[in-house]
This record gives C-alpha cells, sequence and structure tokens, in this order.
C-alpha cells in the first residue's frame, strides 16, 4: 500500500450495508463458479493479461488462478453493492482492488509456475538476480521500472538545444534555440508539473513536443523546477505563483519584446498557471496572448481515484507535520509520492515489476517515460498542504473570490483570452469530465479536444507516429456527456490540431533569433540546465 495513507478495507460491518436480495445474489454466484472449477470446468472469467501463458492451464495452476480471479470478482461485487456515501463507498472499493492485486498468486514464488520454471531452469541464478534487484530497490525505496543506467538528461533525454536564461531559488528558465529562419512573433512558455521533471515534454528528440514546436517556428521558453531540498522547506503556493510563474511570464515578455505571450501548462503546472493569470488579471494586467491547459484541474469536484486519499484527518496531518501549522516545516518525500502514484494502477505498475524483477529475475525494460516516471521530486511542505486544502479538499479555486494569493482575491473568470483545453480519456489522475468544466469556468473562447489513453502517454502522443485518436466537437455545451455523444473522433496524434490553433494565436512571422535571452537575461548554461539534473534528497 502506499505510504502513510489511510484506507479503510471491506469489513464485517460493511458487509451489513449491502441490501440482502444482492448479498443473496453474489453468494449465489460465487457458489455457482467455485463449483464449475471443482468439477473441472471453466467457468465465465475475465480476461486477465497475468495468466495469458499456456503454463497457467496446467495442473494446479488452473485451478489456483481461477479460484483467485473468482474471489476477486466476489470482492469486488460485495464492495460495490455496499451502500454508503459516495466518499466512503470509493474508499471501500478502492482498497478492496489493492487487496485483490496484492493476493494475485503470480506475485508469489509457491504459486507462480512460471518464476518455478525459470528457477529450476537457470539453476536458481533467476532467484539471484531477483534478491539482488530486491536489495537494490530497497536501499532506494521504490520498486524499479526501468534501468537507470541507460539514460541521461541532457545526453540521450532532453537534448533540445537551448540555454538556461535565468535562474532564482525556485526555477530555471530554459530558452530553445530556433530551428527555422523564421518564427512566429509570440513565443510560448511552458509550465511543466513541480510534481515532476519538465523533461517528460523534452524526452527522446522523436517524441519531444518541445522540439516538435521548435520545428514548426515557435520560440519555446521552458520552466525547469528546483528539485526541492531543505532550504525550501518554508517555500508557499504563492512563492510558486509569484517568484516562478509571474516572474517567467516577465522574462519571457521582456526577452521576447511582445506585450503578450502563449503560456502552457501541464497538469499541476496548469493550476499554478491559472493562478498566476488570475492574481495578475485582478491588477488588470494580462499577459497571455492565449492559455493552453494540458490534463489540469481547475476544478477539484471530481478527483477520480485519488479522492480516496484526501480528507480532514489526512490534510491536518500534513499540515501539522511538514506544512507549518505547528512550526513544523519540511518536505514531501519525492519517493512517497511516486509510490503513491504507482499504487493507483497496481498490477501495471507495481506488481508487474515484481514479479519481472523479483521472482523472474529479469533486468527492467530501457524505457524513457518510466524513467522520468522514477526520477523523482520533492516537494515544500507549506506549499503542498496549502494545495491540498484548498484545491483538493475545500475545492476553492473555481469559486470568484474564494481564495486569495498572493494577496490578490482570484477570479478565474477574469483571465480574457483563448483558451486550449487537452483532456486525456482515460486519464485517471485528473478524470476528462473534471478538465472539461474549464470551460465553463475560463470566459474566454475556448477549444476542448479529448484525447485517447491516460494522464501521460495521452499527451506524449507525437504526430509524426500517427497513433491513437482524439475527439473534437464544434458545439459548445456545459454538458460533458452530450460533447462526447456529438464528437467527431480524428485518426492521430492531437498534436497537428493544436500547433495549427497555436498558430493563429502566435502573430506574423519575424526572423529568428540568433542569440538567447538579452543584455539582462545572459545565458548561464547551456540547456537542460543543472536543477533538472538534481536527484531528490532521501527524506
Amino acid at each position: 500500500m502506499p505510504p502513510n495513507w489511510s484506507i479503510p478495507r471491506l469489513s464485517p460491518t460493511d458487509m451489513t450495508l449491502i441490501p440482502p436480495d444482492q448479498l443473496e445474489a453474489i453468494e449465489k454466484k460465487y457458489l455457482a463458479d467455485m463449483l464449475l472449477v471443482w468439477s473441472g470446468k471453466k467457468p465465465d472469467l475475465e480476461i486477465d493479461n497475468r495468466f495469458k501463458s499456456n503454463i497457467w492451464n496446467e495442473g494446479w495452476s488452473e485451478i489456483v488462478y481461477q479460484t483467485y480471479l473468482i474471489n476477486g470478482q466476489h470482492l469486488k461485487s460485495l464492495a460495490n453493492a455496499v451502500e454508503a456515501e459516495p466518499k466512503v463507498k470509493n474508499k471501500i472499493i478502492f482498497a478492496t482492488e489493492q487487496l485483490i492485486s496484492t493476493m494475485a498468486p503470480s506475485n508469489f514464488l509457491a504459486t507462480n509456475p512460471e518464476a518455478i520454471n525459470e528457477l529450476i531452469s537457470t539453476r536458481g541464478q533467476s532467484l539471484t538476480n531477483g534478491l539482488i534487484h530486491l536489495l537494490a530497490d530497497m536501499r532506494e525505496g521504490k520498486i524499479s521500472q526501468t534501468t537507470s543506467d541507460t539514460f541521461e538528461v541532457g545526453v540521450n533525454l532532453a537534448i533540445t538545444e537551448g540555454s538556461v536564461v535565468f535562474q532564482n531559488e525556485l526555477f530555471q528558465l530554459i530558452q530553445y534555440k530556433p530551428l527555422t529562419p523564421s518564427v512566429f512573433e509570440k513565443p510560448i512558455l511552458m509550465v511543466p508539473p513541480c510534481i515532476n521533471k519538465f523533461y517528460i515534454l523534452d524526452l527522446k528528440p522523436e517524441s519531444s513536443m518541445v522540439r516538435f514546436l521548435v520545428e514548426e517556428g515557435f520560440t519555446v521558453f521552458m520552466i525547469s523546477w528546483k528539485n526541492a531540498d531543505e532550504s525550501m522547506s518554508q517555500v508557499t503556493w504563492d512563492d510558486y505563483v509569484a517568484s516562478g510563474v509571474i516572474k517567467a511570464i516577465q522574462i519571457c515578455i521582456e526577452i521576447s519584446k511582445v506585450p503578450q505571450i502563449n503560456v502552457l501548462g501541464f497538469c499541476v503546472g496548469g493550476t499554478i498557471l491559472a493562478s498566476a493569470l488570475a492574481v495578475l488579471a485582478n491588477q488588470g494586467i494580462h499577459p497571455a496572448a492565449s492559455l493552453i491547459l494540458l490534463t489540469s484541474f481547475l476544478d477539484f469536484t471530481d478527483t477520480g481515484v485519488l479522492d480516496v486519499f484526501i480528507d480532514e484527518t489526512m490534510v491536518d496531518m500534513r499540515e501539522k507535520t511538514i506544512g507549518g501549522k505547528t512550526g513544523n516545516y519540511g518536505l514531501l518525500s519525492g519517493v512517497e509520492l511516486a509510490n503513491t502514484f504507482s499504487f493507483l494502477r497496481p498490477n501495471e505498475l507495481v506488481w508487474n515489476y515484481v514479479v519481472s524483477n523479483y521472482l523472474l529475475g529479469k533486468t527492467p525494460p530501457s524505457f524513457d517515460l518510466l524513467y522520468w516516471n522514477s526520477d523523482s521530486t520533492n516537494l515544500p511542505g507549506p506549499m503542498f498542504s496549502w494545495y491540498l486544502r484548498h484545491m483538493y479538499l475545500n475545492n476553492e479555486l473555481k469559486d470568484p473570490g474564494k481564495l486569495e494569493i498572493c494577496n490578490q482575491p482570484v477570479d478565474l473568470s477574469k483571465i480574457n483570452c483563448p483558451t486550449y483545453i487537452y483532456a486525456s480519456k482515460e486519464d485517471h489522475i485528473v478524470p476528462w469530465k473534471s478538465a472539461f468544466t474549464s470551460t465553463q469556468i475560463l470566459k474566454g473562447k475556448n477549444r476542448f479536444v479529448l484525447g485517447a489513453s491516460g494522464h501521460i502517454a495521452g499527451v506524449i502522443n507525437p504526430l509524426k507516429k500517427n497513433k491513437r485518436n482524439y475527439w473534437v466537437n464544434q458545439i459548445k455545451t456545459k454538458n460533458p456527456d452530450t460533447w462526447i455523444k456529438g464528437a467527431k473522433s480524428i485518426e492521430g496524434s492531437w498534436w497537428g490540431d493544436f500547433r495549427d490553433w497555436l498558430t493563429t494565436q502566435s502573430g506574423r512571422r519575424v526572423k529568428a533569433a540568433t542569440k538567447l535571452g538579452n543584455s539582462n537575461f545572459k545565458v548561464l548554461e547551456p540547456a537542460p540546465g543543472s536543477f533538472v539534473k538534481e536527484k531528490a534528497s532521501k527524506i
């Protein structure tokens, strides 16, 4: 289970909350399925890739995995039948699913025929390798999802050419070198999430959104957040807004010599960016020619599976231990945060690697996105605690005047510029319908685009690979269900749609700059800079 989170499990008390007729039907189905197994017949079971190998259908293994799947279906049915208020029910369902994932026979050497065969065929070497992997992961405090020696930031990741033109205690600002003779006069500033490193937007060249935009003639600036250390233990949300995003906007405008720039926020980067624009708008300042939000929350009414973790008790604990509420300041461990997100999809991001790395003794695959996912970042306690309370718990950002940031009342409706809002259909971190509500909160002319896949894979979908699809709908509606019913599916990546839209917001083309920065903001070091290379200190 994720560390330091309190999750209730299905208990005998919960069983009394199931209507008797439903409980009876669930028990009858369970007994019928078990009788089929023990009589040598196959019950109707969902396909599970963990047991796709033929070896699972030989001898005792077939009974073991079929019994497991039946028990899992039974527990899920019981959890879903519990009559309780939604938040409690969601916690029960989540905890039940975690238990089911944990108890899979594939997770244990004694009940995994593939692991037993590997042990025999390698004369014990697979177990030796597995123990070596386990000990190494215990030292790091996390399960390895990919090899750590295949990739290096600045060598084969984040290699789009550019320079750091500014830095302070919170971030470095990167300006990328033009790759075309002329560029659009209005640049784009990217604000990545501070809970991860920016190079998700600049992985290998063939999957780099940064490089794609630069090749299309856009001048790109990027915020590279500092990996929080003890010197940042008292940094607040206001600091990220004022000393982070607002400062970066000011510098981009000065370097580019234009009154307005395009701004893009990804995940929590979008939430910080919208906060910054609202702070400026309250002062009559409108620096954004357009706003792009990628899988970002403005309305936290439905936070998906993350809702099971967040309640008053949990938030109060964070405030008292790291948030400065009782004078105690600290950091949220990046390793803890990464482990928590992995347990949101335990079969794919946890137990899959337990089996492969430890039971089969295999070396994790080489995969750039998983390397980025494991490159943890710490967060300042006050900033994180404030974010939990005022966004996730109280959902105050969407309500005009409810929040005060940087001594300014926040009203997102005062952000007056065109917006491009992207969501991923299978996103379990920012549900797409929650992202859709941003179309009602922001009053400028907006375009909503829904991509296939999840929170990261949906966003990082290079145009040249022509994978997946996305949906668009020109009809304006407040109802996401109405929107998707009338939406048109288009094959391939949404990047082309975004490029075409951004072109209309970026002004005329001008001669590309031959030097980066200016006399006030001189080149400090080559991209990707030093901040992104800092590893999360152990807490």
